[in-house]
C-alpha cells in the first residue's frame, strides 16, 4: 500500500463513518465492501438482496457488512415520501417514487444520506458518472456558499516512486465533470481543489493553471481564459499558493519551471494541477494512470453538501476502498 492510502485510511478509521455502497451488484463493490470493514476504513451498508449478494460472492466473508434491501427495508416508503416533497415541483409522484426507488439505488443511497441514516455515499462501478451524480444534484444540493460542483483525481504514485512527484500524490482538475469550465468556475473548482490536497491528501497545496502557454509564450483566447482564471483565484483565496497560464512540464519539472517561468512560486513542484478543460484533464489522467503507472481515485466529487464520489467504471476493488476512506474524510470538511 502507498504511504499515501495508508496515511488517508488510518484518519478514516478513527472517524467511524457510514459509507453506503449502492451497487450490491458488482462484486468489486462486495469485496471492497468487507475490506473496507476488516481494515476499519469506515461502516459500510450495502445496497441489495442479502441472498443473491451472498450466493453471488461466496468467497467474500461479509460479517460486519449491513446489508439493506430497498424492496423490503421498513423505511423505503419514508424514503419515497422524501423523494416525493423534494421532488414534486418538478413532477414527481408518490407513485413514481415508490417505483424509483424499486430500481434506482443510487438516488436510494442518497435519501438515506440526505436524512442522516448514512455519512457518505460511493457509486459508479456499474454506472455512469451521470447516474451518480444526478441524485446527488437533486437531493443533496450543493454546500452553501459553493457555486460549482466539481471532480477530481487524486493520482497516486507508484510504490518505485516518480521523481516529479516527490509527495506522492497530485490532485488532477476538473478531470471527471465540468466540460468547459469559464474562467470563474475554473478559479472555483482551484479553490476546492486546494482545499480536498490540503484536507485529504495532507499536501501543502501549490496550484497551477495549465495550458498550452507558458507566462504568454503563446497568444489565444483560451490562454485568455486561464489567465483570468489565475486573477480570479487570487481574489476568491488568497491565502492559497498559485500560478499560470504554465504548461504541464513546467508546473512539475524544476528545471523547466526555472526554465520557462523563473521566479514563479509554483513552476517545477505544483501537486494540484488544474486543466483548462474536460478533454486535457480526462485525457491527462488516463495517461498518467496508464503510461505513468498512477493509481487514479476518483472522479471525487467536489462541492456537495454531503459527500458523494464517482467511481470510474474500470476501477479496481482497491480504488473503491480508497475512495470509502475519501468520503469519510469529507464529512470533516463540508
Amino acid at each position: 500500500m502507498s504511504k499515501v492510502l495508508d496515511d488517508i485510511k488510518k484518519r478514516a478509521s478513527v472517524l467511524g463513518k457510514n459509507i453506503v455502497l449502492p451497487e450490491g451488484e458488482d462484486s468489486r463493490v462486495v469485496e471492497a465492501a468487507a475490506v473496507s470493514v476488516k481494515e476499519g476504513v469506515a461502516k459500510i451498508t450495502l445496497l441489495g438482496n442479502p441472498d443473491e449478494i451472498k450466493n453471488a460472492n461466496p468467497n467474500v466473508d461479509l460479517s460486519g457488512v449491513t446489508i439493506i434491501d430497498p424492496l423490503t427495508y421498513h423505511k423505503t416508503e419514508e424514503y419515497a415520501n422524501l423523494l416525493y416533497e423534494l421532488r414534486k415541483a418538478k413532477g414527481m409522484t408518490l407513485e413514481l417514487a415508490r417505483e424509483t426507488l424499486k430500481k434506482d439505488y443510487t438516488m436510494y443511497g442518497a435519501l438515506m444520506l440526505k436524512v442522516g441514516d448514512v455519512d457518505g455515499m460511493v457509486s459508479g462501478a456499474c454506472h455512469s458518472t451521470a447516474n451518480t451524480l444526478r441524485p446527488g444534484l437533486q437531493v443533496i444540493k450543493t454546500a452553501k456558499g459553493t457555486p460549482i460542483v466539481s471532480a477530481y483525481f487524486l493520482m497516486i504514485a507508484p510504490d518505485q516512486g516518480n521523481k516529479y512527484c516527490p509527495e506522492g500524490c497530485f490532485i488532477y482538475a476538473d478531470s471527471g465533470l465540468i466540460q468547459n469550465p469559464t474562467s470563474e468556475e475554473l478559479a472555483y473548482i482551484a479553490q476546492s481543489s486546494a482545499q480536498s490536497a490540503k484536507a485529504i491528501a495532507g499536501l501543502e497545496p501549490r496550484i497551477a493553471f495549465l495550458s498550452h502557454s507558458t507566462k504568454g509564450s503563446a497568444k489565444h483566447a483560451d490562454v485568455d481564459k486561464v489567465t483570468a482564471a489565475v486573477a480570479k483565484f487570487h481574489e476568491i483565496a488568497p491565502e492559497f499558493m498559485a500560478d499560470g497560464e504554465l504548461q504541464f512540464d513546467a508546473a512539475i519539472v524544476p528545471e523547466v519551471g526555472a526554465s520557462k517561468a523563473p521566479g514563479s512560486p509554483v513552476a517545477g513542484k505544483a501537486n494540484v494541477l488544474v486543466f483548462p478543460d474536460l478533454d486535457a484533464g480526462n485525457t491527462n489522467y488516463k495517461n498518467t494512470e496508464r503510461l505513468g503507472g498512477f493509481q487514479a481515485v476518483g472522479p471525487l466529487c467536489q462541492g456537495l453538501a454531503k459527500p458523494i464520489n464517482d467511481l470510474s467504471r474500470g476501477c479496481h476493488m482497491e480504488d473503491i476502498v480508497a475512495a470509502v476512506a475519501i468520503t469519510a474524510l469529507q464529512t470533516q470538511i463540508i
